[in-house]
Order: C-alpha cells, then structure tokens, then sequence
C-alpha cells in the first residue's frame, strides 16, 4: 500500500496570512501543500503566481503541490520550479503536447503530475502512467473550493488503481474536491493514497487534529479496501 498523505489546499486558506498558512501545514504534520495555480481562462477564476509560490516557499518545508489550472503549462513551468515548486500537476485539457510537458517538468527537477476534470476518462492517463509520479483526479469542477465531492468521481479512481497496481506503477493517486471528514473514507477506499483537503483543514477549529484525523480516516479506509 501507497502511504497516506495529506495537502492541505491553499486555496482555502486566509488570504491576508498565506506564508502563517504555509507554516502552519507542516506544523500539523500535513507532507504536501497543495498549490492552485489558475488564469481565468482555464478555469473561470484567478489565484497565485510563481511569486507567491516563492515568497512562501521559506515558511515550509512540505512538498510544495502546484496544481496548474492554466491554458499553457509549458510556458510557465520553469518559473514555478524555480519558486519551489516540487510537483508540478497540469491537466490533459489544456491542450498541450503532454510527452513534451512532461518532459519540461522533468528537465525542471520536479516530479511530475497529470489531472484530469470530472467529465474526462482516464483512458487519456493511461499512456503516460510509466513517465509520471503522480495522478490528480477532480472530484469536483475545478475553479472554487468549497464544493460537495461528486461521487462517480470516485469510480475513476478505483478504476486508475486498479491499473496502475496492474502495471505495478509507482504512480500516486490524488483526490481534489470535496474532501473531508465524511469523504475521505470512501476516496482512500477507492484507492487514493494523496487527500487534498481545504476548507477541513484551514477552515477547523484544530487544523492538526484535522489533519492527524484525516489521515487516521484515510488509514483504515486504506486498509479495509486492501482487505476485501
């Protein structure tokens, strides 16, 4: 089994204290922080850029997560590395060249991601599952946090598991949307092993017993998934 891992998401965090929130994921014990990157164009909002990705970067030592939803990633890349970036996730929609964007993160030194959006199949994955480190599956329409999880989200997820265990891929799989206390169980149950949460964390009263929780959650999920 994949270890469990929790990145808190910015995007839900206190705008007017983002390096605090930085630190603070760390001082839970969450391992990444995951990063929103959007233009307004790829997805109807606008949030950070690599500037506030590097004046962050000093308050955490937590992978840095950065999830771009832009329409052209390549352009970018290397501004986001140089940030701090340690993954770096862009989606298959955006119409790229995927082989060559995948290269370019690597040539960066960073890991790299592919994510895909609720309506899109994860066939499109399937090619690129022995070049990439991590998959991203949207369980919600990507643009504004704060949304309800879409369960046959989660049918995708136990479907890339179950191919990429066949292929014996070191790939991980997150989950981005929704994610909480009362959904966590079913996304690491589906095969999950990486848990982007927001509002649970930022948003709790104890953002580390929210953390130490979701992955306690996530755990036994994992678990009782292996077991059946």
């Amino acid at each position: 089994m994949k270890p469990i891992k929790i990145s808190p998401s910015l995007l839900a965090s206190d705008f007017a204290h983002l390096a605090d929130a930085a630190g603070l994921c760390e001082e839970a014990g969450a391992e990444y922080l995951h990063i929103d990157i959007m233009d307004g164009h790829f997805v109807p909002n606008l949030t950070f850029g690599p500037d506030l990705v590097r004046a962050i970067r000093p308050y955490s030592k937590a992978i840095f997560d950065v999830h771009l939803m832009i329409d052209d990633p390549l352009f970018y890349l290397k501004a986001f590395a140089d940030a701090g970036a340690d993954l770096i996730t862009f989606h298959t929609e955006c119409g790229c060249d995927i082989p060559r964007c995948i290269d370019a993160v690597k040539a960066c030194g960073c890991r790299v991601g592919l994510s895909v959006k609720p309506g899109t199949s994860i066939n499109v994955l399937l090619p690129y599952l022995d070049r990439i480190d991590h998959v991203l599956i949207m369980t919600v329409e990507p643009g504004f946090g704060g949304q309800k999880l879409i369960p046959a989200c989660l049918e995708k997820v136990c479907r890339l598991a179950g191919e990429i265990q066949r292929g014996g891929y070191a790939v991980d799989i997150s989950v981005d949307g929704g994610i909480d206390l009362k959904t966590v169980t079913g996304a690491s149950r589906a095969g999950a092993n990486v848990l982007v949460a927001g509002s649970a964390v930022f948003r709790a009263e104890n953002p580390a017993l929210a953390v130490r929780t979701l992955r306690s959650l996530a755990l036994a999920a994992q678990q009782e998934g292996a077991n059946r």
